[in-house]
């Protein structure tokens, strides 16, 4: 069993990690789709709380998520590194995988959970359009699945009772 767990947790982890990565290029270089996303919902949050709010989010709302994802990702390949140093003898320490990825799955869900929000309570929608198409949902549902990693995530990896 506790070999599934860990098999489930870094299927999941490397997965997650994956496509956080592959969006940094659309978050940080200013991709015309990310700034439409933000930018639909920064016009919502001035609409709906308050006009700083909604402008500051539709600035820099892509850079704030894609340094949350980076730091998710980081800390879910961080016991790879943490491995290989024990192994050459640089770190005596067993790896702390079960907490880290915790903590990374953790990140990733909240990250997800205002995605999933943003898509359900906001202009953006299910379905993303963008210049006259549709996504067909695929942002949105890729956020579902990474959402329900995460949680497995969590909960595969908290600490043993006694």
């Amino acid at each position: 069993m506790k070999n599934l767990k860990h098999i489930i947790t870094w299927a999941f982890a490397l997965f997650i990690s994956w496509r956080f990565l592959l969006s940094l290029t659309f978050k940080f270089s200013g991709a015309p789709e990310t700034v439409h996303i933000f930018g639909t919902i920064g016009d919502w949050i001035s609409s709906t709380i308050a006009e700083p709010i909604g402008s500051l989010f539709a600035q820099y709302g892509a850079y704030a998520t894609g340094t949350v994802e980076l730091i998710a990702s980081i800390l879910f390949l961080l016991p790879i590194v943490l491995f290989v140093m024990k192994k050459l003898g640089l770190r005596k320490e067993g790896v702390l995988q079960n907490k880290l990825h915790r903590w990374a799955g953790s990140i990733s869900a909240l990250v997800l959970v205002g995605a999933l929000f943003f898509h359900l309570f906001t202009p953006l929608g299910i379905e993303v359009l963008y210049q006259g198409e549709s996504d067909g949902g695929a942002l949105f549902y890729s956020a579902v699945i990474m959402f329900v990693m995460s949680i497995i995530i969590v909960l595969l990896n908290r600490p043993e009772k006694g």
